[in-house]
């Protein structure tokens, strides 16, 4: 019996809105990029079920997703890192970690 394709497209769909609801409405830097990483994971999910369901005729198609999978996650992995030492730079010289107080590029 093999899983019906919405139930992984469903998953993906919702991790990818949890992801952007929660960046769009969080001040805390740490944690809108613990939300942006949840809607890479939703990408990612939907890029392999696509791989699996979809492109499993042509063995060309089918070996490129995995392979951007690992691309978007070595993207999200230097994005965290960037992510995470601006926001040490913004505590260490202002002491705030929320993006609405922080004015580190006004000079």
């Amino acid at each position: 019996m093999e899983l019906p394709i919405y139930y992984p497209l469903g998953l993906g769909a919702l991790l990818f809105g949890l992801g952007l609801w929660g960046a769009l409405t969080r001040k805390n830097a740490v944690r809108i990029l613990m939300f942006v990483e949840i809607m890479l994971n939703g990408v990612n999910l939907n890029l392999i079920t696509f791989s699996r369901y979809y492109w499993q005729a042509n063995p060309e198609t089918a070996a490129r997703a995995p392979i951007l999978t690992l691309f978007i996650m070595t993207v999200a992995a230097a994005e965290a890192s960037v992510g995470l030492a601006i926001i040490l730079s913004m505590v260490r010289n202002r002491d705030v970690v929320e993006v609405d107080k922080a004015t580190l590029l006004k000079g």
